[in-house]
């Protein structure tokens, strides 16, 4: 163990980690309390698994020591010895086989050259040739409606390298994507300018904690968060009913247009370089802890 974190030390850490995430938690507990359903915020809450009790929870990290925190010892991972709680050296061995397979899945993205074109046409493949009714946020209406939107996906060059979302796709639309990601190839196709690419950052960190710091899960999810607004405002969605708190903008991006695609494409770079020293430091505490496996 390189550092145990006194009491008053690691519980000022947590606290100001409850208060930071507190921020996205509220609002959504609210609403889920409430049954109002938001299109854009919800989607990190409901389709990854990660639970809001979860995130809140401060860890920090595989060979860091809380003195005083036996209670850790009711936490996955962690070993209590003397009343300083660690992530124990099994449960770095028991994750080896996730870190290899994500250090490989790492190390092709931050590889490969990003593309800057693809538009966010995912979304639009997922409602090609639906009615308005059975599309997946079908609250929300298709801003230039079901024809226009299909116009849209019959004159672009779909490209989707990111599996999850082109599992997603109409069967119309899954043979106009020009690429095949499958569930077990993600290192041949996943792109670093891929905005999926971007949000699954949180997932990779979320399905290593507690060994790595909670500063970093929440730079992930923050991203995901931010990723998130651009993928639904680029979406083929009228979302001019959502209500705006501060920051937020909810204006189309209106990728059908010449205007529309240069600002996806500005924007996706920006989150591109945002992603690039989450992807790189994830890449690193991934070598790290092989390393560890092989010295125990």
């Amino acid at each position: 163990m390189n550092d145990v974190l006194p009491a008053s030390k690691w519980r000022a850490l947590a606290q100001a980690h409850a208060q930071r995430v507190d921020t996205w938690l509220e609002p959504h507990l609210d609403r889920r309390q409430s049954g109002v359903k938001h299109p854009v915020h919800d989607f990190l809450f409901t389709y990854y698994s990660y639970r809001p009790a979860q995130l809140r929870r401060w860890h920090p990290g595989f060979g860091v020591g809380l003195a005083d925190a036996s209670s850790y010892g009711d936490f996955k991972g962690y070993g209590v010895v003397d009343g300083v709680a660690s992530v124990s050296p099994a449960f770095v061995e028991k994750q080896a086989r996730n870190l290899r397979g994500l250090r490989n899945l790492l190390r092709a993205t931050a590889d490969r050259a990003p593309n800057f074109g693809c538009f966010g046409l995912h979304e639009w493949a997922m409602v090609y040739q639906q009615s308005e009714e059975e599309t997946r946020h079908a609250a929300w209406p298709l801003r230039l409606g079901g024809a226009g939107t299909d116009e849209v996906v019959d004159s672009h060059r779909i490209a989707c390298s990111h599996f999850d979302a082109y599992r997603f796709f109409t069967p119309p639309a899954v043979g106009l994507n020009t690429l095949s990601p499958g569930p077990l190839d993600r290192p041949e196709f996943e792109q670093p300018a891929c905005l999926h690419a971007g949000m699954d950052l949180y997932k990779h960190t979320f399905r290593l904690m507690p060994l790595l710091p909670s500063s970093l899960l929440v730079q992930a999810f923050e991203l995901a968060w931010d990723i998130r607004a651009l993928d639904m405002r680029a979406s083929p969605y009228d979302l001019s009913g959502l209500v705006e708190s501060e920051g937020e903008n909810w204006a189309p991006v209106k990728i059908e247009t010449p205007e529309g695609k240069r600002a996806y494409a500005v924007a996706q770079r920006e989150f591109a370089e945002r992603a690039a020293p989450i992807r790189a430091e994830l890449l690193q505490r991934c070598e790290t802890l092989l390393g560890q496996v092989d010295a125990f």
